[in-house]
């Protein structure tokens, strides 16, 4: 409709899921087009940006009295921040960027594409997580409230690396479930604060539950294992069983699985499944047909 400027202003109603589908395929596009060097550059900032939300998550759980559902609850409310900042300042996040198997499925992204984007990015993910680990040990932020924050961090990771293989892909399918539904939310949304609302359920939810998120734990394994090395802390406050919590626990027994745990419950669970019912059909063959012209 036309205001009284002459100007035509939009609709602020949320786009409805058959143009959100085509919206999230036009989107893997360009995300799987973007130069290297600027997806690196995005995608560390991700990384670092879920490593922020994730070390809020700890703050907010650390010396809690509260019962357990409650201060889950608090530090999933915590943790959304990190998907906040990566969907609203436009950051590459690779758990998220498992929709681009919307653009894939319909012959607009090449394979080669598609995994070059996953690799790039899950690597800028590694870099700004565990560098913001870094700098938060270097401020002796695990330190705060006596040591509580340290001593949160380090249960943390002894739970990770204490979960079975098959628990851990089944955990990781869950949460990027939820992180590409959160995504997916995000991509109907017309104003910065209709993002931001569809973010906060899903991600709370996740963390609230226990589900395992492969950037997170880029963060909150490093994190856990410098703190580790500070023999004085150990020593000085309360801390579980620590023998699991090792670089080999962690890259073997905890990201590998959950890096596969996310890529079946984002890209087949949600990407997959979202395609089929909306993008599908005789446009698909015709999409097809033109991508192979370009190429």
């Amino acid at each position: 409709m036309a205001g009284a400027s002459g100007f035509t202003t939009g609709s602020l109603d949320a786009l409805p899921p058959a143009e959100v589908a085509r919206k999230a395929e036009s989107v893997g596009v360009a995300k799987a087009g973007m130069p290297a060097v600027d997806l690196f550059a995005l995608a560390v900032l991700a990384g670092a940006f879920i490593a922020l939300g994730a070390a809020f998550a700890t703050t907010v759980a650390s010396g809690s009295d509260l019962p357990y559902g409650v201060t889950r609850l608090l530090a999933g409310l915590a943790f959304t921040l990190g998907l906040i900042l990566v969907v609203v300042a436009s950051a590459e996040l690779f758990t998220g960027n498992n929709l681009i198997v919307m653009a894939w499925a319909s012959g607009r992204v090449s394979t080669l594409r598609l995994l070059r984007n996953w690799t790039i990015v899950y690597v800028g993910n590694f870099a700004g997580a565990i560098a913001t680990a870094g700098l938060l040990y270097a401020g002796k932020q695990y330190e705060f409230g006596k040591g509580a924050v340290g001593e949160t961090a380090l249960t943390i990771a002894a739970a990770k690396t204490g979960y079975g293989f098959g628990q851990a892909i089944a955990l990781g399918m869950l949460c990027n479930a939820l992180v590409c539904i959160a995504v997916w939310l995000s991509y109907s949304a017309r104003t910065v604060a209709d993002k931001i609302l569809a973010i906060v359920p899903p991600i709370a939810a996740f963390v609230a539950a226990g589900f395992e998120h492969s950037v997170a734990n880029m963060f909150f394994l490093p994190f856990a294992l410098l703190v580790k090395n500070d023999a004085a802390f150990v020593a000085a406050h309360k801390s579980p069983d620590l023998s699991s919590v090792t670089w080999g626990h962690f890259l073997a027994a905890n990201l590998l699985p959950v890096t596969i745990g996310n890529v079946i419950g984002g890209a087949r669970m949600v990407g997959a499944v979202y395609w089929f019912v909306y993008l599908r059909g005789s446009s698909t063959v015709e999409r097809r047909w033109r991508s192979a012209k370009a190429r």
